[in-house]
């Protein structure tokens, strides 16, 4: 199948064109924005340094995607997901991670419905 088209990025007057949102500059930007501004305070607390040390530890032992790789597709791991969210008192323990593509995290998180503002979605149920 083929990719759609590259369209200019959405900053304002930035003439690179990208796939997503924003070229990877402005990606950077907005991603610090949004924590800055808009990510809440207890959950930027959650996630900090050591957070940071424990992914990385743990995609070290798990560098593929833990659901595709039951599939036999192995495509590099790009989130790390909590299985009981801290939020509902998870922790950062190693049996309560698991390593995903974006695409299997999205799909995750529509199915719990706790992204879009609680909604939940009626293409995955």
């Amino acid at each position: 199948m083929p990719r759609k088209a590259k369209h200019p990025c959405y900053h304002p007057g930035c003439p690179k064109l990208t796939e997503g949102r924003f070229c990877e500059e402005h990606q950077k930007e907005d991603n610090k924005r949004y924590e800055k501004y808009s990510r809440d305070p207890a959950t930027r607390k959650r996630y900090g340094r050591a957070w940071k040390r424990i992914r990385d530890s743990y995609v070290k032992t798990h560098p593929f995607c833990e659901l595709c790789f039951e599939k036999g597709v192995l495509v590099p791991v790009e989130e790390v997901h909590h299985k009981i969210p801290l939020s509902e008192g998870g922790t950062h323990d190693r049996s309560n991670l698991i390593s995903l593509c974006k695409p299997c995290h999205a799909r995750i998180h529509a199915e719990r419905g706790d992204r879009w503002h609680g909604r939940k979605s009626d293409s995955y149920e």
